[in-house]
């Protein structure tokens, strides 16, 4: 009897693909913006410099949806998979762009390094629609708090090793060997796109389509503006708008308080970069992985929407903690634990808040554009909050930023709970059937 070839139908591929996908992300972001900012850092890149890095390399995840979303959902039938194919496609591209940072030379400007990374985002960000897309449709509804934990736990491992390894090779030999250890660290996880197909019926590498390509013209333009219709007609109402407005709110918020404390430990307390990427790359594994286990499970058991609820509410109890230590003039003595806090259980969040978003959209055939619309509202809080970072720290103290961060999350849990935006298609066991694959 002849084997199956490794496909998302088979659940132990199907995680193990996800987990590698994201995990390529973390190491990009480790060392991206981490252990380059924390580097510029201690070279003495001012905190409006650092977080203008951050903006520009996060800026094309913002631009996700309109970039990449309607690519994803309207890809044609394809030989070796529709998402699949631009999954391939993407990555390679992703991976000739990290190969331009070996071109900047010994010591790059910030600028010259940040537009490098805007290009690989650029790249990374519809390797992502297509992976997301894939979640979406092949996952079922009572297995999307393991997928999450999975995906987060890869993403944070990976974004811990990066952090910890490209701090030490950028301290030890430089930008130079720092930007080939990141290229050949990351080609294996892209090459599993490669291995594992969509369906066990699909090529391995053939790029010509199944069927014909629809042609251009009125037709399409027609199929375009309904599509742009459907789109919008998922996001009016009180339940998207909460749940973007919650998208947006957790990242501003952790953006505007990080970015200028991890600045400070630096310039202000004297921490040395290297060893704050490694702490930071520590706690990010410790909440990412056997904390993103029990999330993952504790989802699946009570569904997304409760889950995400409490979390915000612990987010709430660390930032106001982290406040009063700051306030207390502890600020010093205590950072780890303030970056524990301000960490850790933020990454938690994240494993009930992919579920709550993936279950909001997958209603209809535009699955992949309503996702990144979500995830966009995620990353224009990044951005927002990282590119204001430098002039709210010169203006608020770090302890009432972290206490205006705890009570931006109480509204956040009051307006989950209240405006009940999230909706599941489990029920509280978690018993559901196959996601929908409308392609």
């Amino acid at each position: 009897m002849r084997r199956r070839p490794p496909s998302l139908q088979d659940p132990g591929w199907r995680l193990a693909l996800f987990a590698l996908l994201y995990l390529y992300q973390g190491v990009v972001a480790g060392f991206a913006l981490t252990a380059l900012a924390n580097h510029f850092a201690a070279a003495g890149s001012s905190t409006a410099e650092v977080g203008r890095h951050l903006a520009v390399v996060g800026l094309p995840w913002v631009l996700q949806p309109l970039l990449w979303g309607p690519v994803i959902d309207r890809a044609a039938s394809r030989r070796m998979g529709s998402r699949r194919f631009w999954l391939v496609l993407a990555l390679a591209c992703a991976q000739a762009c990290l190969a331009g940072l070996l071109v900047l030379g010994v010591s790059p400007s910030l600028t010259a390094v940040s537009v490098v990374l805007l290009l690989h985002s650029l790249a990374a960000s519809l390797a992502d629609t297509a992976t997301d897309r894939m979640i979406a449709g092949s996952v079922p509804a009572d297995a999307l708090g393991r997928t999450s934990a999975a995906t987060r736990a890869g993403f944070v491992t990976g974004s811990a090793a990066g952090a910890a390894l490209f701090a030490w090779i950028l301290g030890a030999w430089g930008f130079p060997a720092a930007a080939a250890a990141l290229l050949g660290l990351t080609t294996p996880f892209a090459l599993a796109a490669f291995v594992v197909r969509e369906t066990p019926e699909d090529r391995l590498l053939p790029l010509r389509r199944a069927g014909p390509a629809p042609l251009p013209g009125r037709g399409g333009m027609v199929e375009t503006t309904a599509f742009a219709r459907r789109l919008l007609a998922s996001f009016r109402g009180r339940k998207a708008a909460t749940l973007l407005a919650l998208c947006f709110s957790v990242d501003a918020g952790l953006a505007l308080f990080q970015v200028p404390f991890g600045v400070a430990l630096v310039q202000v307390h004297g921490w040395e970069a290297g060893a704050l990427s490694r702490l930071q790359a520590m706690l990010a594994l410790l909440g990412g992985t056997l904390g993103a286990a029990g999330i993952g499970a504790y989802v699946d058991r009570v569904g997304p929407g409760r889950a995400l609820r409490v979390l915000l509410l612990a987010c709430a109890a660390a930032f106001g903690l982290a406040g009063l230590m700051i306030a207390a003039g502890w600020e010093a003595a205590t950072g780890p634990f303030i970056l524990g806090l301000a960490s850790v259980v933020p990454a938690l969040l994240y494993v009930a808040l992919l579920p709550a978003v993936l279950l909001a959209s997958r209603a209809g055939s535009s699955t992949a554009t309503q996702f990144q619309v979500y995830m966009a509202a995620m990353n224009l809080g990044d951005v927002a909050g990282s590119g204001f970072a430098g002039v709210v720290a010169s203006v608020v103290a770090p302890g009432v930023v972290a206490l205006g961060v705890a009570g931006l999350f109480v509204g956040c849990a009051w307006a989950a709970g209240s405006g009940s935006p999230v909706t599941s298609t489990a029920s509280p066991s978690g018993r559901a059937g196959r996601a929908d694959d409308p392609s």
